[in-house]
């Protein structure tokens, strides 16, 4: 049996949670790390690796009698130095291996020096063409009356301000419920959108849930929802009209950040100058409004 991965916090929006017991698999997951690694860990992690291969060869090289001519400076630093060019493949000639244990060290050390060049081009290029968008979610879900509707609406925008062509978009409600034998789990329900495609995502969408007698809020009051430990899952994906890539971008809202009774402040200004002007200061802006009348 493989050796069980260390304790990991995983964080899904507002929520933590602590997963154990996992097999630990790193070399299956190298290029995961590789790939959501901050661009600094990735670069000190590359230059720590290439400093700890040419020490290794180093030491190899340090083990021949008189293995490399003209070997400047003298001791391992000049073995150091020589295996950089040796993995680097720059070979400026002055130093070069002299006995048959040094030119098969070399050699070895030349494959590994190609092959690591390849897979670190390889992914600097997959971490550079790898899409990314930038669609900002509000920091508030809010319920609200929408056209005599009871309605859940969230409000996103492109800050990017690229066409994204046939925008989709999905939202869920993760919940714990009791099932029929007593047993507690987590369930998840869609919560139809009255609009869940934009033909072009380019500057705001306000995503509409009405909640009638069909929703799963229907019956939910924040109370009860804080109970079930709610939570919103909201997803929307489309294609960058500009690299014919395909975009994502995910927010997760506990339930604790829906705001009941309250809408979102207007976007859209009337400028004499510029004529309509659309707001992003007040993008997060919520405003309390009076309860329906019973």
């Amino acid at each position: 049996m493989s050796k069980p991965k260390a304790p990991r916090v995983v964080e899904l929006g507002d929520r933590r949670v602590l997963t154990r017991g996992l097999p630990a698999q790193p070399l299956q997951d190298l290029y995961h790390l590789a790939m959501t690694a901050s661009w600094t860990q990735f670069i000190a992690t590359a230059a720590l690796a290439f400093v700890a291969i040419n020490l290794l060869f180093a030491g190899i090289y340090s083990l021949g009698s008189a293995p490399i001519s003209n070997l400047s400076p003298g001791g391992f630093a000049g073995y150091f130095f020589f295996s950089v060019e040796t993995f680097a493949t720059v070979g400026y000639g002055d130093m070069h291996p002299q006995t048959t244990f040094s030119h098969l060290v070399a050699t070895a050390e030349i494959f590994s020096g190609l092959s690591s060049t390849a897979l670190f081009t390889g992914v600097i290029f997959a971490r550079f063409s790898r899409p990314r968008s930038r669609i900002m979610f509000a920091r508030n879900p809010i319920v609200t009356t929408m056209d005599g509707h009871r309605s859940l609406i969230i409000r996103a925008a492109n800050a990017r301000q690229n066409v994204i062509v046939d925008a989709s978009a999905n939202l869920r409600l993760l919940i714990r419920e009791r099932t029929l034998e007593g047993e507690w789990l987590r369930r998840i329900h869609d919560l139809p959108l009255v609009r869940d495609r934009h033909p072009i995502f380019l500057l705001g969408w306000n995503m509409v849930h009405r909640i009638d007698a069909h929703s799963p809020l229907a019956q939910l009051t924040p109370d009860k929802l804080a109970e079930a430990d709610a939570s919103l899952i909201l997803t929307i994906q489309g294609l960058d009209e500009t690299t014919g890539q395909t975009m994502q971008a995910r927010e997760t809202y506990g339930h604790g950040r829906i705001r009941w009774q309250h809408r979102y402040k207007d976007l859209f200004i009337k400028d004499a100058i510029h004529g309509e002007v659309m707001d992003y200061e007040h993008f997060h802006t919520v405003i309390e409004t009076d309860p329906p009348a019973s």
